[in-house]
């Protein structure tokens, strides 16, 4: 019988793995770069969807760079994460499981760490496809992602934080050493064929997915679950018509939009009513809280000038309600505030036309919302009211 016990082998196993500290700090750093721009920007998404203050109406485009940067990082953070755990993993029977104060903080945060980095990356990631397995199979957990993402993402980067208090000087230590202790020149050359091969997949789909937003790389946005080009009038859809069951109602002959206030209705309007307001031209994004985003030309009324019209005689805080709203699939969406700042603005409109043509329906026919600077999800379509609140 051997006298070997099942801890010498796991010992051994961990001393013949790959698995210097040298790796683990490089993958644990480029991981800690790409989840604080993931979080921070999704903080700016997060502030914007919900109309905060200091979320500003310009720059116009501000809202899809940082929206694209946390698509393409939290992509890029996939396969960081990946090659991280095939790091560690094998440390994780090292013996004794608790060492130090310092030891027992990193242990106990792996499990929000890493547990909370998979659930955020995946939901993420199936998200942008727009691909929800417990709709799929038919199963109603109450799930809301916007709700789900920002909460986890609050115990993972608070578990973020407690692990890299926990490792800084090991990390730091491990980033200075020129050579890793112990390592021959074939185990150098391939550690540096590892941290390669990770960098290089991590830039390829970083590529391939940034193409959603960036312009020169659609070409090559193979994972981009939208082209910025695609849908009707060369502008992406989330939300058709036939989905928010608004087609009748927007196409009805009676179609009217409403302005009113605590007071009640002070105008209502036609097609052929907003048809005859003065019409303002300019080019504006929209962009989509998963990432993708697209130029495009909108026509229509300045908001400002439809609220003067209706007897409102400034820029005032309001809220734009769709015709969802009165549907049973409009329980989300329907409605959006918009502040007075925006609401002021020279380039926030209500669009009648898309690129040279009246507004597709599943654009928003007959008026929708186009704002500088603000999430697609808030740029309301099939608009109802305008309440000035």
């Amino acid at each position: 019988m051997s006298g070997r016990s099942i801890t010498d082998d796991a010992t051994a196993a961990i001393e013949s793995a790959t698995i210097d500290e040298r790796r683990a700090a490089i993958l644990g750093v480029s991981l800690g770069i790409t989840f604080t721009l993931c979080a921070l920007t999704g903080l700016f998404s997060w502030g914007a969807s919900q109309g905060a203050a200091w979320w500003p109406a310009r720059p116009a485009g501000l809202y899809r760079v940082t929206q694209g940067v946390h698509l393409v990082s939290g992509v890029v953070s996939v396969p960081l994460l990946l090659a991280k755990l095939r790091t560690v993993a094998p440390r994780l029977v090292q013996r004794p499981l608790i060492t130090s104060f310092a030891h027992a903080v990193e242990r106990i945060s792996l499990l929000p760490l890493v547990g909370g980095s998979i659930f955020m990356l995946f939901s993420g990631v199936t998200n942008v496809a727009y691909w929800y397995p417990q709709e799929f199979y038919g199963i109603d957990i109450g799930y809301f992602f916007p709700a789900a993402h920002g909460k986890m993402a609050i115990v993972v980067m608070g578990a973020l934080v407690a692990h890299v208090c926990a490792k800084i000087v090991t990390t730091r230590e491990a980033l200075r050493r020129e050579t890793v202790a112990n390592e021959s020149p074939a185990e150098t050359l391939d550690r540096r064929r590892f941290l390669g091969g990770v960098a290089a997949t991590a830039g390829l789909v970083g590529v391939t997915v940034a193409g959603a937003t960036v312009y020169p790389l659609r070409g090559v946005g193979l994972l981009s679950a939208r082209h910025p080009t695609s849908g009707p009038q060369g502008v992406p859809v989330n939300r058709t018509a036939a989905a928010a069951g608004v087609r009748s109602v927007a196409t009805s002959a009676d179609y009217r939009l409403v302005v009113e206030d605590a007071s009640g209705e002070l105008a209502a309007y036609s097609l052929s009513d907003l048809r005859a307001l003065d019409q303002h031209e300019y080019e504006l994004p929209i962009a989509c809280v998963e990432g993708w985003s697209a130029s495009a030309r909108w026509r229509g009324i300045r908001l400002r000038d439809l609220l003067a019209a209706a007897g409102v005689d400034e820029a005032r805080e309001v809220d734009v309600v769709s015709i969802q709203e009165e549907t049973a699939r409009g329980r989300r969406y329907g409605t959006s505030t918009v502040s007075a700042e925006v609401a002021g603005q020279h380039d926030t409109l209500l669009a009648m036309e898309l690129n040279g043509e009246p507004l597709h329906i599943d654009h928003g026919f007959p008026v929708r919302l186009i704002a500088p600077n603000r999430p697609g999800v808030n740029q309301t379509k099939w608009l109802a009211k305008v309440v000035v609140t």
